[in-house]
C-alpha cells in the first residue's frame, strides 16, 4: 500500500532551485554568451584563416 501523506508532497523550502533557475538569470547568460562567442570566433579563426 502506497504512503500519500501530506507532508512527503511538498518539498522543503530550503533546497536549491536548480540549474535550470541558475541559467535562467540574465548576467549568467550574457557570460555564457560572451564565452560561447569568443569561441565561436577563435574556431572561424581556425578554419578560415589559417
Amino acid at each position: 500500500m502506497l504512503d500519500t501523506r501530506q507532508s512527503e508532497a511538498v518539498p522543503p523550502k530550503d533546497e536549491p532551485r536548480g540549474c535550470l533557475f541558475a541559467l535562467s538569470q540574465p548576467p549568467l547568460m550574457i557570460f555564457l554568451a560572451v564565452i560561447g562567442f569568443l569561441l565561436l570566433m577563435a574556431a572561424l579563426h581556425d578554419l578560415l584563416l589559417l
